[in-house]
């Protein structure tokens, strides 16, 4: 149910009872319990409009595509779900243990699926490395690749992460236990659409480098949920 429908009917409920006799209550406070169940059902179903993953970090990726500025996106990660690949992406972002995303690459794109990024060591996507060695154990499949714009950890196989990344274009239910979900874009996702539009040569090459040219974490004022459509 939609929160408007629970609301009414719990409402609807309650006044039948009244009619029929099984709210023993008369006047005013009849109408004060009505009242009191009904702002209780409207809590109730504010928060289950809340259910989807917690965004915990925001950070940013300022793009070029092809030498030239295409914007920034901003996204959010579900640290709740899986603090460690959380951790592991921040810090990727801020450099902060001496490596990281800061000019590096899209280096795969493949229209109507994703946008692979994160090898900052040899940008052909053999390389890069986690803030705790070359490679990292897959933390958990709680969180599913539902709608666009999806970020999910790229591997070579079961536990086999390391800094390389997708954002997806589209569901991509197939790959639903076999990546790390760890965030959404949040804002920016007209820059993502320019990626997916840039053509392409061998491997999924884009012919116009698109580069992360500046990264960071952003403000976060407190943790949000985000509702993500399928």
């Amino acid at each position: 149910w939609s929160g408007t429908r629970r609301v009414e009917s719990v409402c609807v409920l309650v006044r039948r009872r009244r009619e029929m006799g099984r709210v023993q209550s008369g006047g005013s406070r009849g109408a004060v319990a009505l009242l009191v169940v009904c702002v209780v059902a409207v809590a109730v179903s504010v928060s289950d409009a809340k259910t989807g993953p917690k965004v915990t970090e925001k950070v940013y990726f300022d793009i070029t595509i092809g030498g030239e500025p295409a914007g920034r996106i901003v996204m959010g990660l579900f640290g709740g779900s899986v603090p460690k690949t959380v951790e592991n992406f921040r810090k990727l972002c801020t450099h902060e243990e001496g490596f990281g995303f800061r000019d590096s690459i899209f280096h795969r794109v493949i229209k109507g699926f994703m946008m692979q990024g994160g090898d900052f060591t040899n940008f052909d996507g053999t390389g890069g490395k986690s803030i705790w060695g070359a490679k990292f154990d897959d933390e958990n499949f709680k969180l599913k690749h539902v709608t666009k714009g999806m970020l999910s950890m790229a591997n070579a196989g079961k536990n086999t992460n390391g800094s390389q990344f997708f954002i997806t274009f589209k569901p991509t239910a197939w790959l639903d236990g076999r990546h790390v979900v760890f965030g959404v874009v949040l804002e920016g996702y007209d820059i993502v659409e320019k990626v997916e539009q840039n053509p392409t040569g061998p491997r999924d090459r884009p012919t116009l480098e698109v580069k992360i040219v500046d990264s960071g974490v952003l403000e976060l004022d407190e943790p949000f949920n985000v509702e993500l459509d399928d």
